[in-house]
């Protein structure tokens, strides 16, 4: 990468900088910082709405945004991007929810963020995690168990307007790799998703032309070929890449890899049958692919083979040429859903991992008098670098 990044745009399945070199972006997620997730904070999964509610119930508006504030200026600083780019990647993934910007109305984060890659010279993604309304009926869109993004127009205008009022913002930062304008979209017809991303690109380009546009796969980034061959000459693909989730999630303990998971022989061949028609359908539409999530929930370096796992898919990525952001940094070590390369081992009451009241509901009662030692809990430096994990993965940044 040359010493000063540069605005960056696809040439067929390619992405180049400005003097026409071939830039592979390769990094990780910010994951629970600006869309906190429950399990992330080893907790249930339930929408950060909901939980900020119940928060507020228990301590009031002024220690909620106390609460917030101190979570996000500890969760992810600039001493983060300096790791991310030890580590060896050139790319983080920022995951956002549109209440952000919606209704706190503060910049200030992304503006942090893509100051601190700009200064440690690695591009960042901006990852819309969560829509007005919800996406899909999950958690991490923010959703209580609902996709009303699909089915109220006036929500879908917010939506609009936030993502011209963050392109009219950072279209000169060419320290933006580019906007991933929708995590996860779950629609019953995917041609409703089609129209909606030709109307979406539309509204970005009124205002940012310069910018790529990042265009994710239906039902949870996997289903890409009813997009068809973009309209935009700027555009990539996403996909996310978990499968089999019942492994790589660990909902159902002790299986293995290689081996029979549910029902199917899965290994290296089976891998490369998952990803390769990404492949031909890039060839064929000439675009690029970029895996935004990947991961797997860590139990042993030998055993259970993760690490395994997680080769052969970086394998079928370098293989394709695809990009990739690892998911995610930084997590507290739990039992389910993928973790992070640096995980947080301690058991401190407001964690609580033997229960009954596990992970950030304990927050609501212990706030007030335990504000700083939670606030210092949040800071990388209490999380413990899993160095399998992060190894393997700098082989391949």
């Amino acid at each position: 990468m040359s010493a000063k990044l540069s605005l960056l745009k696809v040439k067929g399945r390619d992405i180049i900088d400005q003097k026409g070199k071939r830039v592979y972006l390769r990094g990780v997620n910010l994951g629970g910082w600006l869309m906190m997730e429950g399990y992330i904070l080893h907790g249930r999964n339930f929408a950060e709405h909901i939980f900020k509610k119940e928060f507020t119930r228990h301590n009031g508006r002024r220690q909620l945004h106390n609460f917030v504030q101190a979570y996000r200026k500890n969760f992810i600083t600039y001493q983060d991007i300096r790791r991310i780019k030890k580590l060896g990647a050139n790319c983080a993934r920022v995951p956002f929810n549109y209440r952000l910007i919606q209704y706190d109305r503060d910049w200030s984060y992304l503006d942090n963020i893509i100051k601190w890659c700009r200064r440690e010279e690695i591009f960042c993604i901006l990852d819309l995690h969560a829509a007005p309304g919800a996406q899909n009926a999950d958690w991490h869109s923010d959703s209580d168990g609902r996709a009303l993004f699909w089915k109220e127009r006036k929500l879908q205008k917010e939506y609009f307007a936030i993502w011209r009022r963050i392109a009219a913002r950072y279209k000169n930062e060419a320290t933006v790799a580019g906007y991933d304008v929708l995590n996860e979209a779950v629609v019953k017809n995917p041609q409703t998703l089609r129209k909606f991303y030709h109307k979406a690109v539309k509204e970005i380009r009124k205002v940012d032309r310069n910018h790529i546009i990042f265009l994710e796969a239906n039902l949870w980034g996997q289903q890409l070929k009813p997009l068809g061959k973009p309209t935009d000459k700027n555009v990539a693909y996403s996909i996310h890449v978990y499968q089999p989730i019942n492994f790589t999630f660990n909902f159902h303990p002790h299986l293995k890899y290689p081996g029979y998971i549910d029902g199917k022989l899965w290994d290296s061949k089976q891998i490369y049958r998952m990803i390769a028609p990404y492949y031909e359908l890039a060839e064929k539409w000439q675009v690029p692919i970029y895996v935004g999530e990947f991961g797997i929930n860590y139990r042993s370096p030998k055993y259970y083979g993760e690490l395994r796992y997680l080769r052969d898919v970086l394998d079928c990525f370098r293989r394709f040429g695809f990009h990739w952001t690892y998911w995610t940094y930084k997590a507290a070590a739990g039992g389910l859903y993928p973790d992070g390369i640096y995980q947080y081992l301690p058991n401190p009451p407001w964690v609580r991992r033997e229960g009954p009241t596990i992970g950030w509901e304990n927050f609501y009662r212990l706030w007030k008098k335990h504000k700083t030692q939670i606030a210092a809990s949040w800071k990388t430096e209490k999380f413990t670098e899993n160095r399998y994990i992060s190894r393997l993965l700098a082989k391949y940044f």
